[in-house]
């Protein structure tokens, strides 16, 4: 890493809980990742804005002035307030900002006092097509007239996806060895290692203390994200994800990294908390178990806007986390559609927060 370091510059990447300036989302144009069932995703998409909107700007990603147009014209149907939604002409290859977008950090008393981290993406070390999605950051700095600051090791640049961490922004991080560490499956950045690692989310993120889970859920196209199945929410708080039956493969993983979150310790010392969040049932679409949890939540300024499955585990989910959060309203968006595409709320989301106060 570089001598003048985000961290060292006072940076840090802050709770997803604190207060946001807005919200990064993309607009859904590519019908491939829905195939045959793209057509109820514009108007899920269009609920999601309005709620997000309710709070704070959402600065719409879109493809050009005539996408932009159409795209408003169907927000206005769906009673979007317009006026809180901003439209920039950045195309992408698909929607997940959670990890193509730009990953904003903060610090306090100085100016510049927000940026951006300069990850690429290289989406998910699986698909070829990506180009758009990874100029997303620096067409977003552009945008907002925000510094940039690159992410680099050993001179390379470091790959890292928003929905592979999770931080309580007071200094600890939450990742698993699946996505990252794996040797052989998707392999972001090639000979980068445990230790490599907590380096970049000390010097780039403020994360002094990393907890590493091991495995992620069934039908997980990310190869283990942690936004599926751990979050924090709140600085000693974190909901993990339970299956309680045997015999399905969700369990035994879950099992080791509750395991694994009772023996670790956040940064200062303290243990965290651990909340058991229920899986909703199986959710199978031509065949293919997919990515269905509660954990893929976004907190945004307004709401905690959380996935429903048409589940009897949904009212629980919602139950839980209402409690959890008890300073705005937890709203169930259905997403038994969004998931055909292997994400939903969580994914699809980035928070571009406020600065901190001096």
């Amino acid at each position: 890493m570089a001598a003048r370091t985000p961290a060292a510059q006072g940076f840090a990447m802050p709770a997803e809980w604190d207060p946001h300036r807005a919200t990064w989302l993309a607009w859904p144009h590519n019908v491939r990742d829905w195939p045959g069932r793209f057509a109820p995703i514009p108007w899920v998409f269009a609920e999601i804005v309005r709620q997000v909107a309710r709070g704070e700007t959402v600065r719409l990603l879109v493809k050009d002035a005539a996408h932009g147009a159409a795209v408003r014209r169907l927000l206005a149907r769906a009673d979007v307030p317009l006026d809180r939604v901003e439209l920039h002409r950045i195309p992408t290859d698909r929607i997940w900002t959670r990890d193509a977008g730009p990953i904003w950090l903060t610090r306090g008393g100085r100016r510049p006092d927000r940026a951006i981290a300069r990850f690429r993406f290289n989406a998910w070390a699986k698909y070829p097509d990506f180009r758009r999605d990874d100029r997303v950051p620096e067409r977003a700095a552009r945008a907002l007239r925000a510094p940039l600051l690159p992410v680099l090791r050993g001179g390379r640049p470091v790959v890292l996806e928003g929905g592979a961490i999770d931080v309580n922004g007071r200094g600890t991080i939450l990742a698993t060895e699946e996505c990252l560490l794996d040797p052989a499956v998707q392999v972001r950045n090639p000979g980068l290692d445990r230790a490599g690692y907590e380096e970049v989310f000390r010097e780039v993120l403020g994360a002094r203390r990393t907890i590493w889970l091991g495995r992620g859920i069934a039908g997980d196209d990310t190869h283990g994200h942690v936004d599926d199945l751990a979050r924090f929410v709140g600085p000693r708080t974190i909901v993990l994800c339970r299956e309680p039956d045997g015999r399905d493969p969700n369990h035994a993983p879950l099992e080791e990294n509750r395991e694994r979150l009772e023996g670790a310790r956040l940064a200062g010392g303290a243990r965290p908390e651990i909340v058991p969040l229920p899986m909703p049932a199986p959710v199978v679409f031509d065949g293919q178990r997919l990515p269905a949890s509660y954990a893929n939540f976004y907190v945004c300024n307004a709401a905690v806007l959380v996935p429903t499955f048409d589940d009897p585990r949904d009212r629980e989910a919602l139950g839980i986390l209402g409690e959890l959060f008890r300073d705005r309203p937890v709203v169930g968006i259905h997403a038994r559609d969004l998931v055909w595409g292997l994400g939903t709320l969580h994914c699809l989301s980035q928070q571009e927060p406020e600065a901190p106060e001096r």
